[in-house]
C-alpha cells in the first residue's frame, strides 16, 4: 500500500524559515529603536542643561562682577574711611553690606549670596545669616577663587521619574565662585583679591522644565517607535504568510514531482510484468478449463478443485487488467451516451451481489438528460468501481442510493447537524443551495452523478487519501480501483469528489460537462 504522506511542520517552517528571520529583525528593529529613543533624549537633555547651565552661569559671573563693584565702592570705602577697618561682627557694618547687596539683587533670580574671607575658609557674609561664622565649607571652588579662577557647580536632583505621580520634586542650584577684588577709580579691577563672592541661584523651574522636555521626547518617540513597529509587523506577517504559502506549495510541488517519478517507474514496471505474466495466466486459465471438462468425465464430482484454479486465474487476471489500466491509460472514445443507460447498466451488474448482502439499490434518474460526450466502457468501469467500493462498505440491510441530476438545479450536498443532507426526492429531505465552484455544486451546462450509501464511512484522513494509488483499508485488493475511476473521469474533463463520516456513510459526487 503506497500512501502519500502529509508535510510535516518541521518541513514547512525549513521552507519558510529564510524569511522568518525578518520577525527577528522586527523585534531587533524595536530594540535598535528604543535605545535610539533613550539615547536622543538623553543626548537632547543633556545639551539643554549644558546650554542651561552656560547661560546661567554667564549671569552669574556678570551679576557677581556688578555685585563686586556696588560692594567695593558703596561699603568697602565708606567702610574704611568711617570705621578704620571691616568688622562685619559689628552690627552696623553688617547691616549695611546686607542692605547693598539686597539692593543690587533685587528683582534678580538670586537665591543667596556669600562672601568668604581670603585668609581663612570662613563666611563672612551671608543672605542667610545662620551661614555666618562657619568654616571650611568653601570646598574646592573656593580655593579656585584665590588663584583668581571664577568657577560654578551646579547641583541637582530628581529624574524623569519625578514626573510620576507622588514623586520629589526636582531641585537643581549653580553656585558662582569669584573672586572678590578691589576695583579702581576707573572701574577696572586690580590682581589683590580681598575674599570670594558665592552666588547660589535656584534653577528648579527651568531644569525641571529639561525633565519635561525629555519625557515629552521619549513619550513622541515610543508612539512613533510604535507605530513604525505595528507597520514594519505587518509587512512583515503578510510577507511570512504569503511566504510560507508559497513554501510549502513548493515542498508539495517537489513531493508529488517525486511521487509522479516514482509512479512512472512503478508503473513501468508494472507494465512490464503484468504483460509477463498475462499471456502464462490466460495459457493457465485455458488449461483449467479443459481440465475441468475432462476430470466431469473421468471423475465426476471432483470438477470443482479445477474450478477453483480458473476462478482465481480470473481474480487474478482482473488484478492484472487494473494494473495496466493504471500504468497505461486509454484515452477516451467520445461519442453521444445516454449517462442514465450508463448507471442502468452498472446497477443491474451489482443487483445480485446487492440481493445476497440484502442492500437496497435505489434509482433516483433526472428524466429527460440529454447525451454527453462519454466513452461507454470506460465511464462503465469507473462507475461500476464506485458502486463496488460502496456496496462493500455497507453490512446486511443498507441503502445504496443513486441519483442524476443536471446542470441548473444548483442542487448540494453538505454536512449538516452531523448527517449528510440530500437532494429534492431523495428520503424527503431538504434541499441546500451551495455556491457554484464549491465541492458538488452543479453549474449549467453538467450533469451531476451522486452515489450515497449508508456504510461504515470513512474518517477525514482516510477521505483525502481514498483516491490515492495502491491506498486500500481492505484485506484483499489492489488500490487502485477508485484511482482508476477518478483519472477516467478527470479523462473526461469531469470532476469527482467524495464526503463521508464515520459511521454515517460516504457520498461521491460526480460531475460531467454536459456541453
Amino acid at each position: 500500500m503506497m500512501v502519500e504522506k502529509p508535510l510535516r511542520k518541521e518541513e514547512i517552517q525549513a521552507g519558510s524559515r529564510p524569511f522568518q528571520l525578518v520577525k527577528y529583525f522586527s523585534f531587533t528593529s524595536l530594540g535598535v529603536i528604543l535605545v535610539f529613543t533613550l539615547v536622543l533624549s538623553w543626548v537632547i537633555s543633556n545639551h539643554a542643561r549644558k546650554v542651561m547651565l552656560e547661560q546661567s552661569e554667564d549671569y552669574s559671573l556678570l551679576l557677581a562682577e556688578n555685585l563686586n563693584q556696588q560692594v567695593f565702592r558703596s561699603f568697602v570705602l565708606p567702610t574704611l574711611v568711617r570705621f578704620g577697618k571691616i568688622a562685619l561682627s559689628q552690627p552696623e557694618q553688617f547691616a549695611m553690606l546686607d542692605r547693598i547687596v539686597k539692593n543690587a539683587t533685587q528683582g534678580l533670580t538670586t537665591e543667596s549670596v556669600t562672601i568668604y574671607d581670603s585668609s581663612i575658609n570662613i563666611i563672612s557674609y551671608s543672605t542667610y545669616p545662620e551661614l555666618v561664622g562657619k568654616k571650611d565649607v568653601g570646598g574646592v571652588e573656593y580655593q579656585k577663587a584665590l588663584k583668581n579662577k571664577p568657577s560654578s557647580q551646579i547641583v541637582f536632583s530628581g529624574s524623569l521619574w519625578s514626573l510620576m505621580p507622588g514623586a520629589l520634586s526636582v531641585q537643581c542650584q549653580l553656585k558662582t565662585y569669584i573672586p572678590f577684588r578691589q576695583v579702581s577709580s576707573s572701574g577696572t579691577s586690580s590682581p589683590q583679591i580681598m575674599g570670594v563672592i558665592e552666588i547660589t541661584q535656584d534653577l528648579s523651574k527651568e531644569y525641571g522644565a529639561i525633565i519635561e522636555l525629555q519625557g515629552r521626547i521619549i513619550l513622541v518617540s515610543s508612539i512613533i517607535m510604535a507605530v513604525l513597529f505595528l507597520v514594519l509587523r505587518t509587512i512583515v506577517s503578510r510577507g511570512d504568510r504569503i511566504m510560507e504559502i508559497r513554501a510549502t506549495e513548493r515542498l508539495r510541488l517537489e513531493e508529488k514531482l517525486n511521487q509522479s517519478e516514482q509512479l512512472a517507474q512503478l508503473g513501468t514496471m508494472v507494465a512490464t510484468v503484468s504483460h509477463e505474466i498475462k499471456s502464462p495466466l490466460g495459457i493457465v486459465r485455458s488449461t483449467a478449463e479443459l481440465l475441468e471438462k475432462r476430470i466431469q468425465k473421468v471423475a465426476p464430482g471432483n470438477e470443482q478443485l479445477a474450478r477453483i484454479i480458473v476462478d482465481e486465474t480470473t481474480r487474478l487476471n482482473n488484478i492484472v487488467m487494473e494494473f495496466l489500466d493504471f500504468a497505461k491509460p486509454q484515452e477516451p472514445k467520445l461519442s453521444k451516451v445516454d449517462v442514465n443507460s450508463v448507471v442502468r447498466r452498472a446497477l443491474q451488474f451489482i443487483e445480485p451481489s446487492a440481493r445476497e448482502k440484502n442492500v437496497e439499490v435505489r434509482a433516483e434518474l433526472e428524466p429527460g438528460l440529454a447525451p454527453i460526450d462519454l466513452d461507454q466502457e470506460m465511464f462503465y468501469r469507473a462507475l461500476l468501481n464506485i458502486l463496488v467500493n460502496g456496496l462493500q462498505a455497507m453490512e446486511d440491510n443498507g441503502v445504496l442510493q443513486v441519483t442524476t441530476t443536471v446542470g441548473g438545479l444548483a442542487g448540494a450536498v453538505t454536512a449538516m447537524d452531523g448527517h449528510l443532507a440530500q437532494e429534492p426526492g431523495v428520503d424527503g429531505d431538504i434541499l441546500i443551495p451551495r455556491e457554484p465552484g464549491t465541492p458538488g455544486a452543479v453549474t449549467a451546462g453538467t450533469v451531476k452523478i451522486m452515489i450515497r450509501d449508508n456504510g461504515k464511512g470513512m474518517s477525514a484522513e482516510m477521505t483525502e487519501q481514498i483516491f490515492k494509488p495502491f491506498f486500500t483499508d481492505k484485506n484483499r485488493g489492489t488500490g487502485l480501483g477508485l484511482a482508476i475511476s477518478r483519472n477516467i473521469i478527470e479523462h473526461h474533463h469531469g470532476t469527482i469528489e467524495v464526503e463521508s463520516k464515520e459511521g454515517e456513510g460516504t457520498l461521491f459526487i460526480i460531475v460531467l460537462p454536459a456541453d
